[in-house]
Formats: structure tokens, C-alpha cells, sequence
């Protein structure tokens, strides 16, 4: 950040390797920033609140490259950089469409030297032109608007660099601004296009480099008022599943592939070249749209996303941002539950099974007394049963009932599936003490696993771990140790499984992907055929799995 004042007074004509390199670091940085805000703007085309996310996911994966880069790297290693690690490491819809930006950008930047005004200019048209190639049904009031109107402001003041990016980046704002007139459903609910605006702070750290501009603040995310009309949950999806995976193929087959995608589904993206491609669409035939790509070469890292678990985001942020929601039950039970849990997905199961509040916070964020008391206060009920799911946050929820007038009582759950277990046994018109005592007996009936990364290294008694290791945790500690998820997860699996065993609920977070739970179930099949195994999307951080064994 701090070269960006000198490179102002200056007025540089060019842009070298480390401008291009401090660019992308701040515009990552600025994503971050900006992420929840971009996600509470997403409303189109499918509620899923993830663009900000996938989009700071997308430049992660530049940045952490970049920085992995020799400092004296050309320009063309940079580009060949910004190239590869956002086209592998692209996310979602907005993110693949960023990659391809990305990609188009740096294309024809030299090998060595700097790169002018001009050819500035003409890279941000290119990445344009890319960019609407690689969507197969352009839509206008989308990402797609803000970066034609950037590369038509930095083709209009060409003759200087500083006058360039700022030219892109308030071309890109006044586009963005017009996007509600171009999109219905953005007017109705009163926002800019949310993938819009992750595009223009591309744009505002490049101004910040080059000129030395100050750079936006992101706005509080509970500021942003989101019109919504009606309950998305009650309409279906249109599309059922989002699918990605990065491909493997014959070049001369991809026109072939992209027809038969073409007639599968929607929102469909394909990015890439020279064999390595980037797929995404929305589809109902989940089969087909991967078999589909079996004939132009050899899918990896396939993820898949079931679109009707998100359309409900809306309501998921609202709550997770402190936005006041309207509750659905009006009549309070006897007793309520209310439930620490991380990731939208668990908080979705959790919410069928019967929690009344929800509070956000795990291993890395326990949430505060206080923050846990105003949930109990909101339930409406005179007794409420609290679900920790985490030992750590067990002794502040202790702490609870001393400070409301409910009367309160605490299963101390460890893990998210002996939360689950727990709700089996919950009677909502049953009365406090029933409840925990059925509650803490259900919970007691399941064997719960973890798998997740060291962050360092350590002497465990099932070996030595070392700091990247994928680890399985069990109640008594480290279980298993292994270089993959999949190893990790089916070496726990066979510490935790015994004859008595018959049921394995499986909660996929963030890491998990279809191919490696694919692993998990065929282990399971071959090894344990007793057990069915029961997958439900928590999107957890941090940890890719959570096992229950009941």
C-alpha cells in the first residue's frame, strides 16, 4: 500500500510487474472487504447471497500465488500467473466470469518490459470481449455491463495512464448505477448488481495504484436494504443444481461440448484454452451435465450444488447480519431451542429440526454471552434449551440463564452432529427439564468425527503431524493422519465405526466435493456395508466433513 503515494506523484506512463502485482493484492483485499456486502446485493439470477463470496475466493487464488512469485518477477510471469491461478481457482458464476476478465487482461501483456496507456486500454477491451464470449446468454445489468463500460472508459482517455483508470473506474460506476434499470428484478428489490460492484473495486485499486486515489470503505452490511416482495422459499427453482468442474480436454471438442451444455441448462460459463477449462451451469440432469464432458476430454475437481437448499439466503443473511426477520411462528412453544451452528446449510437443518433462534459462531468465532442471551430473550418462550455444539462455547452459555429472566438450560453438545442427536429427542411442548434430560440422553447415542488442516506442527498419540497434514479428530483427540481429505475421513471412519453402528450422517463443508465424498461412500460400502450413510451441505468452514455415527 505504501508505494502507491510516490507512484501518484510521479504520474506513471506505464505499469510495470509490481503495479500489476499491487493491483490484484488490493483488489483482493478490497473484496474481502466488500464480501458480505456484495453478497446481501445478489438477488439475480438465484438468491444463492454467494457472488461476494466466489468472488474474493477467485482472487484469493491469485493473490496467494502472486505472493508465492519471485518479487523480481517480469511482467509476463505476473500475467501468466493472474492467468492460470484464477482460472484453477474460480468460484461460482461471478467468479468464473472474473477469471475469464482476468485472463483476457493480462494476454497480451509483453514478456519483459512495462505496458502503456494504449495497450492498457486494449487489454480491458480484449478482457471484455473475452468475457461475453465465454457466457452463453449474455445478460445485460451484469457483471458483464460494468466491463464493457470500464474498457470504453479506458479506451476514451487512452493518452494517460492515471487518466485511464480513472476514466475505467467511473465509467464502471455510472454503469453500475444503471443496472436496476436494466434488470427488473434488481429495480424491484432496490440494489445495484452485485457482481457489478465487485467488478468496480477492480477498478478503484487500480486508481489507487496508479494514482494514488483513496481507496472506498465498505458500508455496514445491516445498511443495505434489500426489498423483498415475497418469500423466495416459496416458489421452486427454475434450475435445480449448480455445477462446475475444471476439464481436461480436446480444444477441437469444445464447440461440441458447449452445444450439448447449451441444450442442458442455464447460466452456463466455460473459460479457458490450450486444454484446461472451467465449466459451470445450472442444470436439472446433474448426470448430464457431466457425462457431457467425458466426450471432449476428463472432468476434475466436480462440485455440485443443490440450488433449492440456497434459494432461502435471503432470510440466512438477514439473521446472520442481525437484520430484524419476521418470525415465522408467531405462538411461542413451552420450550425453544436455541443453537450455535456455522455454515447456512447447518443452520437450514437446524431450523427443521426445531431451533427457534440461531446464533452464528464455532470453533474460530465463539459468540459472546450477551449474544447468546439476546437469542434466548428472542425466542418469546419462558424456557429454552441451548445448544453450544462446541466445547468451547459450552462455558459461556453457562453463563446465560444468570442473565435473563427465562429459565435455561444448557446441553452441553461438542459438535454440530450431537446437536443434531439432541433435537431427535426435542418436544417443543414439553417442558425444560424433560427436554434436557431426553435431549442430553439423545446426544449421548452418537459417536461424532471431524476432519480438518493443521495449522501447525504437533506430537499426537497417532503419530506426528505436520502443519498442511489433513487430520481426523474424534473426542479423544487426533485419530488419523493423512495428505488427502478423503484418506483422512475414511482413516477416522475406521477408528470410529463399530458393529452396533448403522446409520453415518455426513455434513460436507467447505473443501468437501462431490468426488471426495464419492470416496467416503464407496469406502463405506466395501468396508462397513451395514452403514447408510446420510449426506446433507452444512458449508461449514474450515472443516470439510462432520461425521455422526449412530
Amino acid at each position: 500500500m505504501t508505494i502507491v503515494a510516490s507512484l501518484a506523484m510521479s504520474s506513471p506512463s506505464t505499469l510495470a510487474a509490481s503495479e500489476v502485482r499491487a493491483a490484484m493484492i488490493t483488489y483482493g483485499e478490497l473484496l474481502h472487504q466488500y464480501r458480505d456486502v456484495i453478497n446481501r446485493l445478489n438477488v439475480y439470477p438465484v438468491p444463492d447471497g454467494d457472488t461476494g463470496t466466489n468472488m474474493a475466493l477467485t482472487i484469493e487464488s491469485v493473490v496467494t500465488a502472486l505472493k508465492d512469485l519471485d518479487e523480481n518477477a517480469s511482467l509476463g510471469e505476473v500475467g501468466g500467473i493472474i492467468a492460470k491461478s484464477s482460472l484453477m481457482g474460480a468460484r461460482g458464476n461471478s467468479g468464473v466470469i472474473l477469471s475469464q476478465l482476468l485472463r483476457g487482461l493480462v494476454a497480451d501483456f509483453p514478456s519483459e518490459g512495462e505496458i502503456s496507456a494504449p495497450e492498457l486500454a486494449d487489454a480491458l477491451h480484449h478482457a471484455d470481449v473475452l468475457a461475453r464470449q465465454a457466457v452463453v446468454r449474455p445478460v445485460e445489468g451484469t457483471i458483464l455491463s460494468i466491463a464493457s463500460a470500464g474498457a470504453q472508459g479506458a479506451l476514451a482517455h487512452k493518452d494517460s495512464l492515471v487518466d485511464l483508470a480513472r476514466g475505467a473506474r467511473d465509467a464502471a460506476k455510472e454503469a453500475l448505477a444503471k443496472t436496476p434499470d436494466q434488470l427488473a428484478v434488481l429495480k424491484q428489490a432496490g440494489v445495484v448488481d452485485s457482481g457489478g460492484t465487485g467488478l468496480v473495486l477492480l477498478f478503484d485499486a487500480l486508481c489507487h495504484v496508479v494514482a494514488g486515489d483513496d481507496l472506498p470503505s465498505a458500508p455496514p452490511v445491516d445498511s443495505i436494504d434489500v426489498h423483498v416482495h415475497e418469500d423466495p422459499s416459496e416458489h421452486a427453482v427454475e434450475l435445480r443444481y449448480e455445477v462446475m468442474y475444471l476439464l481436461d480436454a480436446d480444444d477441437t471438442k469444445m464447440a461440441a461440448f458447449r452445444e450439448v451444455w447449451t441444450g442442458l441448462g442455464d447460466s452456463i460459463v466455460i473459460v479457458g484454452d490450450h486444454g484446461l477449462y472451467n465449466c459451470h451451469i445450472h442444470t436439472d440432469d446433474v448426470g448430464a451435465a457431466i457425462e457431457a464432458s467425458l466426450d471432449a476430454g476428463r472432468p476434475r475437481n466436480i462440485r455440485v450444488t443443490d440450488l433449492a437448499d440456497q434459494v432461502i439466503e435471503e432470510r440466512w443473511v438477514r439473521e446472520a447480519t442481525g437484520t430484524p426477520v419476521e418470525e415465522v411462528h408467531v405462538d411461542a412453544p413451552t420450550t425453544s431451542v436455541v443453537a450455535v451452528v456455522v455454515g447456512e446449510g447447518v443452520g437450514r437443518i437446524f431450523r427443521s429440526l426445531g431451533v427457534r433462534q440461531l446464533v452464528f459462531g464455532g470453533q474460530s468465532m465463539n459468540p459472546s454471552t450477551s449474544e447468546l442471551a439476546d437469542a434466548v430473550r428472542a425466542t418469546g418462550s419462558s424456557q429454552v434449551v441451548v445448544l453450544p455444539n462446541n466445547k468451547n462455547i459450552t462455558p459461556v452459555a453457562s453463563q446465560v440463564d444468570a442473565l435473563v429472566e427465562e429459565n435455561v438450560a444448557v446441553v452441553a453438545t461438542n459438535s454440530i452432529v450431537e446437536g443434531f442427536a439432541a433435537l431427535l429427542a426435542y418436544d417443543p411442548d414439553a417442558s425444560l427439564e424433560a427436554n434436557a434430560t431426553a435431549m442430553r440422553a439423545s446426544a449421548c447415542n452418537v459417536v461424532a468425527g471431524e476432519v480438518t488442516r493443521a495449522v501447525r506442527d504437533s506430537a499426537t498419540d497417532a503419530g506426528h503431524v505436520y502443519e498442511g497434514d489433513w487430520i481426523g479428530l474424534g473426542a479423544s483427540g487426533v485419530l488419523a493422519i493423512a495428505d488427502s481429505i478423503a484418506a483422512a475421513s475414511n482413516q477416522l471412519l475406521a477408528q470410529l465405526i463399530r458393529p452396533e453402528h448403522e446409520l453415518l450422517t455426513i455434513i460436507e463443508g467447505d473443501g468437501a466435493t462431490a468426488a471426495n465424498t464419492r470416496r467416503i461412500t464407496e469406502y463405506l460400502a466395501e468396508a462397513h456395508p451395514q452403514i447408510i450413510p446420510e449426506v446433507h451441505h452444512g458449508g461449514q468452514p474450515l472443516y470439510p466433513y462432520y461425521f455422526g455415527l449412530e
